[in-house]
């Protein structure tokens, strides 16, 4: 009995789980205030590759994640010379997070995540009636 089920489900889930953690990550930092562009936070997003090692094999492709990257959307500069945390010509910099899509990527990570439950519990229940079909 192949229990591959388990791993790739359970790799898609520690995906999502990265995913959402970020994303979690990124709307925390949203309204960050910095003096500099190189100080200031970047928006974050994972980067996932199918795992093709032994698929032809097993028929099953488990989730890696290969990093997180910084998003290369150019940051939110404002001139505003009375805040504390302005530079010396008097602007602030502001981190390049969308809440819109950052919701909506919490959303889509939520729902694939609660996939994987799904394919879990569906395979431990196919499991269990299997070894019941013996009794």
């Amino acid at each position: 009995m192949s229990f591959k089920i388990f791993d790739v489900a359970g790799s898609g889930m520690n995906a999502q789980l990265l995913r959402l953690n970020l994303t979690a990550s990124n709307l925390a930092n949203v309204d960050s205030v910095s003096s500099s562009i190189e100080q200031t936070y970047k928006s974050r997003q994972p980067v996932f590759a199918a795992q093709l090692q032994n698929a032809l094999d097993t028929g099953a492709v488990e989730v890696r994640v290969l990093g997180v990257v910084e998003s290369p959307a150019p940051l939110q500069m404002e001139y505003a010379p009375h805040h504390p945390m302005a530079n010396p010509d008097g602007y602030i910099f502001k981190p390049n997070v969308n809440p819109v899509e950052e919701l909506a990527n919490m959303i889509a990570a939520s729902r694939a995540y609660q996939n994987n439950v799904e394919v879990l519990n569906t395979a431990k229940e196919l499991m269990l009636q299997t070894l019941r079909m013996g009794e």
